[in-house]
């Protein structure tokens, strides 16, 4: 008898150890866990205001680094896309809060001839740079993909 009242007693004890770590488990999500990731590219404060126009490829490389993606649409351009995502719980899948294209455009003489740093408001494509909304083109469309690409919710 002495036995099965031990057994018994050992079954008690897990069965509160395992609803123990399973409580554990759960606080994180009830108490507040929030969590924002960024993806990609991320613009160090002041990086653009290193490029001056008339700045090289290679300064640029210097300051902002490997591009994204590089595009030779009516000139070339290099592009930095970054993604910031937020979610409230450890198990809810990621919301898309900010997503941006740094855009540095180059003549033939493949010196900067425009910077842009192109992002969403207002549900439309806005360079937060020149504080300009684009107009259309073929620029516009390519950026259009590139941002819908990366987060196909937002359009």
């Amino acid at each position: 008898m002495t036995g099965s009242r031990h057994t018994a007693r050992n079954r008690s004890r897990s069965v509160r150890l395992a609803l123990a770590f399973a409580g554990a488990l759960a606080l994180p999500a009830c108490s507040g866990f929030s969590e924002t990731l960024e993806r990609g590219y991320v613009l160090q404060e002041g990086a653009l205001e290193q490029i001056p126009i008339g700045a090289t490829q290679e300064q640029v490389l210097i300051v902002l680094g490997t591009p994204s993606t590089v595009a030779t649409v009516s000139g070339e351009a290099f592009y930095y896309i970054s993604q910031k995502t937020h979610r409230s719980a450890a198990f809810i899948p990621d919301t898309v809060v900010d997503q941006r294209v740094v855009a540095v455009y180059f003549d033939k003489s493949r010196r900067v001839s425009k910077l842009a740093n192109y992002g969403m408001k207002d549900g439309r494509i806005f360079d937060f740079y020149s504080q300009t909304t684009p107009t259309g083109g073929q620029e516009l469309s390519y950026l259009r993909n590139i941002l819908k690409s990366v987060s196909p919710k937002l359009f």
